[in-house]
C-alpha cells in the first residue's frame, strides 16, 4: 500500500465516524422534539380548562366589586346624614345643655358656700366683712 492509499483509508474511516456521529445526535434531537411536542400539547390541554376558570373568577371578582362599590356609596350617604344629623342636634341641644350645666354648676357651688362663714379682714384697725386676701380668690386655693 502506497502512502496515498493509506491517506485515503484514514479519510474515509474519519468520515464514516463523523456520519455515526451526526446520525447519533440527530436520532437524540429527534427523541427531544417529540418529548417537547408531547409536552407542549399535554400543558396546553390542561392550560384551556385553567384559562376558562379564571376567566370566570375575574368575572365573580368584577360582579363582587360592583357590589362593594354599591355598598361603598351607601355607607358614604349614610356617614353624611350621620354627620348632618349630629350637627343639628349639637347646634339645637348645645346651647342650652351648656347653659344648663353652667346653671347647675352655679347652685351647686353657692349651696356648697352657704355653710361657710364668710372671713373677716382687718383694714386699718376696722373689720370689713367679706374681705379676701390678695383680692381675687384664686380657684385652687381654699380660704
Amino acid at each position: 500500500m502506497s502512502g496515498g492509499e493509506v491517506a485515503g483509508i484514514l479519510v474515509a474511516v474519519f468520515w464514516a465516524i463523523l456520519v455515526s456521529f451526526l446520525a447519533l445526535v440527530l436520532v437524540r434531537l429527534a427523541q427531544t422534539l417529540k418529548a417537547t411536542t408531547k409536552m407542549v400539547a399535554e400543558v396546553s390541554d390542561q392550560a384551556v380548562p385553567l384559562l376558562a376558570d379564571a376567566s370566570a373568577t375575574v368575572r365573580s371578582a368584577h360582579t363582587q366589586l360592583a357590589r362593594v362599590d354599591a355598598i361603598a356609596a351607601d355607607v358614604q350617604e349614610v356617614t353624611a346624614n350621620a354627620s348632618a344629623l349630629s350637627s343639628t342636634v349639637s347646634s339645637a341641644f348645645g346651647g342650652p345643655l351648656v347653659k344648663v350645666a353652667a346653671f347647675g354648676y352655679g347652685v351647686r357651688r353657692a349651696i356648697g358656700k352657704k355653710g361657710e362663714p364668710e372671713p373677716k379682714r382687718t383694714v386699718v384697725g376696722r373689720t370689713l366683712p367679706g374681705a379676701r386676701r390678695g383680692g381675687r380668690r384664686n380657684r385652687r386655693s381654699k380660704d
